[in-house]
């Protein structure tokens, strides 16, 4: 949208106040330059709310969803913190106890669905609940679901009726979570969307939410998707992220390994076991990713030859877009089960406990890390 078409017409969105844009379908304010004649004047996001109780997601930066947080603690409200299961510590919000204050908090574990389904859902919910504590967000409740498979979403349901009382809904999450799925659902399950839109614009900042009537006169507030760079979702171009992110059930795949060999993910991550006994690794990545095993002394000569050929993953010409790899050199105690996790890739599960030193090399700034097994 340019200027003179701007300067004859509404600058920000009638439903929600939020400036118009028609450059980035994935930020606030988009709408196509063919509904700048609608009226009223609204952006995308609204316009799918109003007509078809629909929300899409949008994202901010990092100071902005902060600004918007820290309002959040003067209110009264229930806060629904969703999260992605299959990148729980690269989509839980850092911090957000101090920024909510003494709000209740529901934290909503989303894409169960892609876990095995053998999965001990009690065991999981015991893992996430441990997982959470040590990040220092207190929980009134846990609530596992799949929005997408509709699966557990009767439990977000009950858990809302359990906890709201008579507060606002504050939903938050990062980009990629199926926050505006679950936002979708609860608005055809939860809400009475014959009632106007209402804007919300908190002091400071110029970041909008929308606010979805509920019939008792209170509200679910949506708010922007927070961008976190640290995860590999962030890194990779947009035209990959269906390779990247697995739409179903994860079918494990198990390697025995010697010390002194490598696994390729994709040409996005290289992992190699340097030390400690033959064992058997698992991985809980993308299945339409490729993987490739080599020796250790193989591995740079392999990655220079065979990068976004051989080895999959984006071609050569995008992986120059790509920051250079960092090593992350880790070691896993005998006796422990732990996952080495990739935000925004998946992890694997170090299945021997006779211990192992382990180097990872993944694009600089996304996040790696030791965990507790998931599985």
């Amino acid at each position: 949208m340019n200027e003179q078409q701007l300067s004859q017409t509404a600058r920000s969105c009638a439903g929600c106040g939020v400036q118009l844009q028609s450059e980035r379908s994935d930020l606030a304010g988009f709408l196509p330059e063919s509904a700048l004649l609608r009226d009223p004047v609204i952006c995308q996001r609204c316009f799918r709310i109003r007509n078809y109780n629909e929300a899409s997601s949008v994202a901010v930066d990092q100071d902005d969803f902060l600004r918007l947080l820290s309002s959040i603690g003067s209110t009264d409200s229930l806060v629904v913190h969703i999260v992605d299961l299959y990148d729980f510590e690269g989509s839980l919000i850092s911090g957000l106890q101090r920024f909510v204050g003494n709000n209740p908090v529901l934290l909503v574990v989303n894409k169960i669905d892609l876990l095995p389904k053998a999965m001990n859902v009690n065991r999981l919910r015991n893992w996430v609940q441990k997982q959470a504590k040590a990040e220092g967000l207190r929980t009134v409740d846990i609530v596992l679901c799949s929005a997408k498979r509709n699966m557990g979403f009767e439990h977000v349901i009950d858990a809302l009726e359990r906890y709201r009382g008579d507060r606002d809904v504050y939903v938050v999450g990062a980009t990629n979570v199926g926050k505006s799925t679950l936002i979708n659902r609860l608005i055809r399950d939860y809400s009475d969307m014959e009632r106007e839109l209402t804007t919300s614009r908190y002091p400071g900042t110029t970041l909008d939410a929308v606010h979805i009537p509920l019939e008792d006169g209170k509200a679910i507030i949506d708010t922007p998707g927070i961008v976190y760079t640290t995860r590999m979702t962030e890194v990779v171009p947009r035209s990959f992220l269906g390779s990247l992110l697995p739409d179903k059930p994860i079918k494990p795949l198990v390697y025995q390994l010697n010390s002194g060999q490598s696994l390729f993910i994709g040409s996005l991550v290289r992992f190699d076991f340097v030390e400690g006994d033959r064992q058997s690794f698992t991985l809980y990545i993308s299945n339409a990713l490729n993987v490739h095993r080599t020796k250790l002394e193989r591995a740079d000569a392999l990655y220079e030859d065979h990068r976004g050929e051989l080895l999959g993953g984006p071609t050569r010409e995008e992986l120059e877009e790509i920051p250079a790899w960092t090593r992350h050199s880790l070691r896993v105690p005998r006796g422990s089960n732990k996952d080495l996790f990739i935000s925004g890739l998946g992890w694997i599960q170090v299945n021997g406990t006779n211990g192992a030193m382990l180097d990872l090399y993944a694009p600089k700034g996304v996040k790696v890390m030791l965990r507790d097994s998931m599985i």
